[in-house]
Parts: C-alpha cells; structure tokens; sequence
C-alpha cells in the first residue's frame, strides 16, 4: 500500500472514532437529563407550595384559617397496628392531625413520607394518626406501614369512625386539632406541606410569616354544622327577606338529596357542589319561597336508609 492511502486510511479512522466519541457523549448527557425532567415534571404536577416564610422574598403574604367555633375532635380508644392504645383524650397539650388515608391510594401513598418528616420534625409536639381506610385485613396494613417506616400510629378505620367525622368524602383527609383538643381545619386531598408546618407552628404559639383569620364552620369541616350556613353555593338567595332566607335554609337542611348521597340539601351542596340535583332543588326552594309560594314537592330519589353514607 503506498505511502499516501495508509495516510489517508488512518486520518479517516481517527476522524471515524471522533465521531462515535462525540455522539457517545451526547447520549450520556440527553440519559442523564431525562430522569431531572421527569423530576421536574412531577414537581409541576403537584400542588403548588406555600411561599417559604423563611425565605422572606414572597410578595403574597400566606394566610391560615382556622374555625372560629372549632369542635372537639370526636374521641376515640382504639389499638394501633403495633398494639398499644391511641387515645384522642391523652393526645392534649400537642397539635394532632388525624389522616385518613388507604394503602391502594396514589395520593395517599404520596404524602405519606411528607407526613413522616413532619412527625419527625415537630417530634412530641406534634401526633399524626393514620386512620386506614382499607377493607383488607390489619395484616396487609400492618405490612404496607413497615415497609414503608411510618413512624406515626396507624389505627383501623370504619364506618362508624369515619361517621364520628362527619363522613370522609375523599382520600387522604385530613383534620387539624389544635393542644386543646379541637378541629379547627380540615384539608380533602394533597396539601402543601409547608402550609402543615406553618399551621403546627402558629397552633403551637410558635412565629410564623403568615396572616391568621378565623371562619365559621358551616359545614367545612363538620357537615353536621351546615345548619350555621347563612349561605349556599352555587344558589342565588338575594331577594329572600330573612324570614323567607330563614325558612328556605330550614328546608334545605331537612331535606334529603335525592342523588343517593344520604345527606340533606344544604350538606350536599357543601360536600359537592357539582351535583346537579342538589343544585336544582336547592334554587327551587329558593325561588318558590321568594315568590310566596310553597315549594313543590322533592322529586323521588333512593331511600335514606340505602343512600350511600356520607
């Protein structure tokens, strides 16, 4: 082989394996960026957190609500998982927050080790108990809590607990009870965990950059409370003197709904304002009573007795 063509061969070589180290190298940098875009894309999917009070640059000043007329929480005796005793009346003098949750429930799955760092912060301040609402048996509970190390009590729901709360419309649901032994918040679903912390620590008497406003539980909370309501969502009541307002809200907390949900008019509405049924009825009393007259009879529905519970 002349002089020349070994040249040339061996330049194209050298180039060749350039090229190949080149496009190795890009393939390791587009891997190595997938798995941050995943993580990035699973950060914009979930609930937006509370601004930082600590990092003090937050323009919106963050607001926590709690109810004005807060009830006790409802008292409960009952064995956790491990076997000791988880009693509400020995719990005073710490924040609680009482977490109703399931093993088969992504969300729940996914605020639990946030639940686990909160308990682990505040330490004896603070006592997270997980109300497991499966129907399996204690044993798979027992081990889904291991595997994972929830180092929180884990107690067996049922339905006359979760009836005690006012019914658990959602997974994970979550009440907030205050050192003195009352539920003064309620959160259905995912919630930032920065706005957990910055409830313990204004419950505990601790500073927060936060502003603290009170409410009214007409049925945030406790449903059994919707007979406080001044008002309805999603119906229209102007108009109404307060003797007609009086009786319309009378009705609609005596009538049931008859979308099979077991709960009155007014509860519905509370508990979902996107039900049609309790929507429609509700303006309906609203309307006939505006109007002088008397509502017309409620359109038949399933029996109280076998709607669902609340």
């Amino acid at each position: 082989m002349k002089k020349s063509a070994l040249i040339v061969l061996l330049v194209t070589c050298a180039l060749a394996c350039m090229a190949i180290a080149i496009e190795a190298a890009r393939g390791l940098r587009v891997s190595a960026a997938k798995p941050l875009a995943k993580l990035a894309a699973h950060s914009a999917a979930r609930p937006a957190a509370a601004a930082n009070p600590k990092s003090g640059d937050s323009k919106d000043e963050e607001v926590l609500e709690f109810a004005s007329n807060a009830q006790p929480v409802p008292p409960f005796l009952v064995n956790d998982l491990a076997g000791q005793i988880v009693s509400t009346a020995a719990l005073r003098g710490k924040v609680v927050i009482v977490n109703f949750w399931a093993t088969w429930c992504p969300p729940c799955q996914e605020e639990i080790p946030e639940l686990m760092e909160l308990q682990k912060d505040f330490k004896d301040k603070l006592e997270i108990i997980g109300v497991s609402m499966d129907d399996g048996p204690p044993d798979g509970v027992k081990d889904f809590a291991d595997k994972v190390g929830m180092n929180y009590p884990v107690v067996m729901g049922s339905d006359a607990l979760s009836e005690e709360y006012g019914g658990i419309p959602a997974l994970p649901t979550s009440f907030v009870v205050d050192p003195q032994g009352r539920v003064v918040q309620k959160h259905v679903g995912l919630f930032p965990m920065d706005m957990y912390t910055d409830e313990i620590r204004a419950l505990l008497g601790m500073p927060v950059h936060a502003k603290i406003e009170t409410f009214e539980d007409t049925g945030q909370i406790f449903l059994k409370n919707a007979a406080l309501a001044t008002s309805v969502p999603g119906v229209n009541l102007d108009g109404l003197a307060p003797a007609q307002k009086k009786a319309a809200l009378k009705q609609m907390n005596s009538e049931h709904c008859t979308c099979g949900c077991g709960m009155t008019i007014a509860q519905c509405r509370i508990a979902d304002s996107s039900c049609s049924i309790s929507k429609k009825r509700a303006q309906q009393i609203a309307d006939a009573i505006r109007a002088g007259k008397t509502p017309p009879p409620a359109p038949a529905g399933p029996p109280v007795a076998q709607a669902i519970r609340n």
